[in-house]
């Protein structure tokens, strides 16, 4: 028998939200207090690195095309295999970066790792890459109906903020675990378990995006409320990776000025651009020329530009600036029309194959390493899956929506890897602890689509 939803009453939801908000602090100072007296192993020279920035090389150009042809080639078979076995396309994507990694072509054969992926085009790969999730998620921001999310604002910011807290305590938590075996002993205990817990909070938002595209799912009810969630989620979890930075950095001042900027840039948008867009597109009249296009791409870049420079990632400013565009006007459906293909074929999957690339998984040590592995795949799921679910429950939905909503949000991937990179690069985590939570990511993003399939058909 079908469960009843319990009805949302504001003023309870929001005592009990404060009341989770103060435990989860009361457990991380508990947390932090244990793990302060751990000892972790020596430091030891990192094998992972992010490739460094070279000079101009007059190759670049030509392996920057080998790279991205093998890109589209190996990410197009992919694709189809994965899709011929039920999983979503996009991981296909994923695991083609890793095979044209380190962990197989680079071990198979250098010499065709060295051609294929050439020191002096992988930071050009990068650029390539970033610019295709920014495309991609003004494209999801452009086709997101606002319409779908009347009376569900409460349930969205609960749902989102329960799917960090939850997680955030529970990967703290696991910090305990980790520390003395796969950190650092200049790593200070209170730094590494912040990121930890940061880690596990991560919905990787793009990857969500493609998943529920492919589902058919973006212009549902729970397609919409998945990625508003996740949308708050990674705007909540960037603000919280700038203070955790400024907590390693001794700075935690400039994280305030993060949340804060982040929050007038929100209104900005919503309050002065969206009307402004409305009048416009109002305006126009006959075919849209390539003139009212270049208004739009040229707002999306400044839009992203702004939340990069404010700190919490290009990709963000462009999809709230496709989300102030009506999604069923005539600019919407342009843009769409020019830019889908070209981002969906080429830009987007060197995103993913980018990622993937720099994942070594010789770094897992062992079978104490895989058991590690799993330990790490648990935690994430029980808190992302359960902290959503109990958020979803509270503010009415049913048992099934719930689990389908927490699923959703437990989808890992590429946002968890930007923030994995800013940890090892301030070197708070090891190599090899950088490549088991991307094997987490992989693992829960395939385990997604199947279980969304049965419980939202």
């Amino acid at each position: 028998m079908r469960a009843r939803a319990t009805p949302f009453r504001a003023p309870w939801a929001a005592a009990a939200y404060a009341a989770t908000i103060a435990a989860a602090a009361l457990l991380f100072l508990l947390i932090r207090a244990y793990g302060s007296g751990l000892a972790a192993p020596q430091p030891i020279a990192p094998t992972l690195t992010a490739p460094a920035m070279p000079g101009p090389a007059p190759d670049a150009l030509a392996h920057l095309l080998i790279a991205l042809t093998a890109i589209v080639i190996v990410g197009r078979v992919l694709r189809r295999a994965f899709q011929a076995i039920g999983q979503p396309p996009v991981i296909g994507e994923v695991i083609a970066g890793v095979l044209l990694g380190p962990s197989l072509l680079g071990a198979i054969s250098p010499a065709a790792y060295q051609l294929v992926l050439a020191p002096s085009a992988m930071p050009y790969l990068g650029i390539v890459a970033q610019l295709g999730v920014v495309l991609y998620m003004f494209l999801v921001g452009v086709e997101l109906n606002p319409d779908l999310l009347r009376g569900q604002v409460h349930a969205t910011v609960a749902t989102s903020h329960a799917s960090i807290v939850v997680p955030f305590v529970l990967g703290s938590a696991l910090a305990l675990f980790l520390y003395p075996r796969f950190s650092s002993a200049d790593v200070p205990f209170t730094s590494f378990a912040l990121f930890i817990g940061i880690t596990m909070s991560i919905t990787a938002f793009p990857v969500l995006a493609r998943i529920l595209s492919e589902l058919g799912m973006t212009r549902t009810p729970l397609g919409a409320v998945a990625l508003a969630c996740a949308a708050v989620d990674d705007v909540t979890a960037w603000c919280l990776l700038a203070l955790v930075v400024g907590v390693v950095q001794a700075s935690a001042g400039s994280a305030l000025t993060v949340v804060a900027l982040t929050i007038l840039f929100i209104a900005v948008m919503f309050i002065v651009v969206r009307p402004v867009l409305g009048r416009l597109i109002g305006a126009a009249e006959g075919e849209w020329s390539d003139g009212y296009v270049a208004v739009g791409i040229v707002g999306l870049l400044i839009s992203a530009l702004v939340t990069e420079a404010i700190g919490i990632h290009a990709l963000f400013g462009a999809f709230l600036f496709g989300a102030v565009i009506p999604h069923d006007s005539r600019l919407a459906q342009a843009l769409t029309n020019r830019l889908e293909s070209l981002v969906l074929v080429l830009l987007l999957p060197a995103f993913f194959a980018f990622a993937g690339m720099r994942t070594e998984i010789g770094l897992v040590p062992g079978w104490d390493g895989w058991i590690a592995c799993a330990l790490i795949i648990v935690v994430a799921t029980l808190g992302k899956v359960g902290g959503t679910l109990a958020a979803a429950r509270i503010v009415g939905m049913t048992w099934r929506t719930g689990t389908a909503l927490g699923v959703l949000m437990n989808t890992r991937g590429l946002m968890q890897l930007v923030v994995l990179n800013v940890g090892l690069d301030l070197g708070v985590i090891t190599p090899t602890l950088f490549t088991m939570m991307v094997v987490m990511a992989i693992v829960l993003t395939m385990a997604t689509t199947p279980l969304v399939r049965r419980l939202a058909p």
